[in-house]
């Protein structure tokens, strides 16, 4: 029996309970978890904006120690570190025949399997795919990637989602060059990510929008070298920082249409909006015809910062090593499996960056 965070219904409040977790079977990995991070996405998972199986036990983004293996696993063993891959690709469906294995879409299929059992016998679900709200779990081996030498576990965790999607978004969305200017719309634990990313890839100016104005020592110190609180006329106060022209690339962390839009607004002309931000059906996005050939803007979504976990994790490792990646300074809070709730609230008010659960 292990304790868990269970989603019991979509618009229900989280339970801790114990669960009872049975053995690998083959081609399965038991994780001792180290750290969760709580990410929008599982908030997502609570209100209906993104739909999985339940009663389950929620959490994607972690980092952990292997516990035990079933038959015909290979590339971990009892005692590696592992950072849980909460969207691994088939290799043979389409998406994946073409190399975008952040399409895949079989990727999400163990969110319909029974994974454990709640104290009453009655079954659980692995939220997206590996359940890591919980002290450890059971996951399919393709769910665990190697810690790379030098990341220290708990902050691994943060590679699980939120790095992997920040700098992906970056360095394979929008491709960002050397010398470009980008601004960042939504300062959590992603926005984060994406500020460090854009850092990294050499851009000259980096604008950081968010609707609190205590983030912007969070977001200087992420790599940031302008800060603007969001209002009315944050693509115009945008345009002025960058000598009327508008930055090269927006990513849009948020996944509100008004934040879309105002991101699209503030690119240049011919300007690169990456969306990162997952929203719900309601939020509609709206351009006339004649804007879209006039501006000659590129707007596209961003699923998993289109990235691959095991080409990207050795260079984000890379990164770590060299200094040039904090993974600690994206976390503003660390808690229990008891404080998820509190955290969720907090990521609503748009208080913090990410919360990481300690176990």
């Amino acid at each position: 029996m292990v304790r868990a965070a269970i989603l019991p219904a979509v618009g229900s409040a989280l339970e801790i309970a114990e669960i009872d977790l049975p053995d690998p079977g083959p081609g399965q990995v038991r994780v001792r978890l180290a750290a969760a991070g709580v990410c929008h996405s599982d908030l997502s998972l609570t209100n209906g904006t993104m739909r999985v199986p339940v009663p389950a036990v929620l959490g994607h983004e972690g980092a952990g120690t292997v516990v035990s293996v079933g038959d015909g696993v290979t590339h971990v063993a009892p005692g590696d570190g592992v950072v849980l891959n909460w969207a691994p690709s088939c290799g043979s469906c389409h998406a994946c025949a073409l190399g975008e294995v952040w399409l895949c879409v079989n990727a999400l299929a163990g969110a319909a399997d029974v994974y454990a059992k709640r104290s009453d016998g009655s079954d659980l679900h692995p939220g997206l795919n590996v359940a890591a709200f919980a002290e450890e779990t059971v996951v399919a081996a393709g769910c665990v990637l190697p810690v790379p030498d030098g990341v220290p576990l708990a902050d691994a965790a943060l590679l699980g989602c939120a790095v992997l999607t920040g700098y992906g978004a970056v360095h394979h969305s929008a491709k960002v060059r050397e010398g470009e200017t980008v601004a960042v719309y939504g300062v959590g634990g992603v926005g984060l990510a994406t500020l460090q990313a854009a850092r990294i890839a050499g851009a000259a100016q980096i604008v950081a929008v968010d609707v609190s104005s205590e983030k912007e020592e969070l977001a200087r110190a992420a790599g940031a070298t302008d800060y603007v609180v969001a209002s009315e006329t944050t693509a115009k106060d945008i345009r002025k920082l960058t000598g009327g022209h508008g930055v090269d690339v927006a990513v849009e962390c948020v996944g509100r249409a008004v934040t879309i839009r105002t991101a699209w607004e503030s690119t240049r002309r011919g300007g690169r909006t990456t969306v990162v931000g997952i929203g719900g059906k309601d939020q509609q996005v709206t351009f006339n015809a004649l804007e879209l050939f006039h501006w000659g803007r590129t707007l596209s979504g961003c699923v998993y910062g289109n990235s691959d976990p095991a080409v990207d994790l050795p260079v984000l490792a890379g990164h770590v090593r060299a200094g040039r990646l904090d993974l600690a300074a994206l976390v503003t809070d660390r808690i229990g499996l008891d404080d998820i709730p509190a955290a969720f609230a907090n990521m609503v008010a748009g208080k913090g960056g990410r919360a990481l659960v300690m176990f």
